[in-house]
């Protein structure tokens, strides 16, 4: 009788082995194509989608997922996040559910607009700050530099370059951007996974805070109420000033593909400015969706200040709302330049 149990315990082990392997292979028989090319789609493109049965397997249901969130098999791409997505079909057959993912591209549907700019006055800049966040509050500039040993937290009049407050960083800290926010200032290291918080008035440190998904600290920027936090990657994430956590993200794209190396940030009347990592020119980016929406050539300011052995490149951009022009500054660049800029 126990030899009789065991073999029928054996057979119906091997009989649901057996169906769940054959519902595998099935599953390998459906895969989803796209009207995306390369899986890439540009905003204002209907996405169109065809689960693929070639041996004609009997269906119960079928639908689909972009990112979560339920779509027709013909969907207008409006209203949504440029880069990365993952669009998924779930499926039943054979009375059970399966789901098959894919990556999908959303690209911005114009190219970048290309501005140019026009000098309106040189300042002094000390020669000594590696630049890497810039910012003016209730008319005051802000700067943050960097290099271990040498990262500072600065007030500096601009007209005249002179250093009106100063803080040294901890040997262990390599600085990197800065934003104000109610009085406060943001100010981030680079792979520490630490940002500081200062009283804007006497420097006095405030608290830390730890990066909570993203690895690095590269820019920081906010528009009144949100922080905006690069990393070095095409991401540029969403802070909660109350708690500092990471909530969210955008992806910097433009007509043609990803964007990464987003360095420094500055908000400008509604739009994220970032310069590139090695690069001498600045992108603004649609803070809601991501778009690259344009780009300017500041390449030629670094021929225009003192050339010498430490000299590097454009790091440096602040947004001054009371003459509404930009300030374009480098690591170790001896002048801060004030500029308008036009479309080209």
């Amino acid at each position: 009788m126990k030899t009789n149990k065991a073999l029928i315990v054996i057979f119906l082990a091997t009989l649901i082995f057996s169906c769940g392997s054959n519902i595998n292979e099935k599953k390998k028989d459906f895969s989803v194509s796209t009207n995306a090319k390369n899986n890439a789609i540009a905003l204002g493109e209907t996405l169109n989608i065809t689960l693929e049965n070639p041996k004609n397997h009997p269906v119960e249901s079928v639908t689909y997922t972009l990112n979560g969130k339920e779509i027709s098999e013909s969907t207008p791409i409006t209203d949504i996040k440029l880069g990365e997505h993952t669009l998924v079909a779930n499926l039943n057959f054979d009375g059970t559910a399966h789901s098959i993912s894919q990556k999908l591209t959303v690209l911005n549907n114009t190219a970048p607009t290309v501005y140019t700019y026009k000098i309106i006055n040189e300042y002094p800049h000390d020669i000594t700050s590696y630049t890497q966040g810039l910012e003016f509050y209730n008319g005051e500039l802000y700067e943050s530099t960097g290099q271990r040993g040498e990262s500072k937290l600065r007030k500096v009049d601009y007209k005249t370059g002179e250093v009106l407050k100063n803080i040294d960083l901890e040997d262990a800290f390599f600085g990197e951007g800065l934003t104000v926010l109610k009085d406060k200032i943001y100010q981030l290291t680079w792979t520490s996974g630490t940002g500081f918080v200062y009283d804007v008035e006497t420097f006095e440190k405030l608290e830390s805070f730890k990066y909570n998904k993203s690895k690095e600290g590269w820019g920081i920027c906010n528009d009144g109420k949100t922080l905006y936090k690069s990393d070095g990657s095409e991401k540029i994430w969403t802070l909660n000033p109350e708690t500092l956590a990471e909530e969210n993200y955008i992806q910097a794209y433009h007509h043609a593909g990803k964007v990464i190396g987003i360095n420094e940030l500055e908000w400008v009347e509604g739009k994220i400015y970032a310069n590139r990592y090695q690069k001498n020119g600045v992108a603004i980016i649609n803070p809601t969706n991501g778009a690259i929406e344009g780009v300017i050539d500041f390449s030629p300011l670094k021929n225009k200040v003192k050339q010498h052995a430490g000299l590097d490149v454009l790091n440096g951009i602040a947004y001054n709302p009371e003459t509404k022009t930009l300030f374009i500054t480098g690591k170790r660049w001896d002048k801060l330049f004030e500029v308008e800029i036009f479309e080209k």
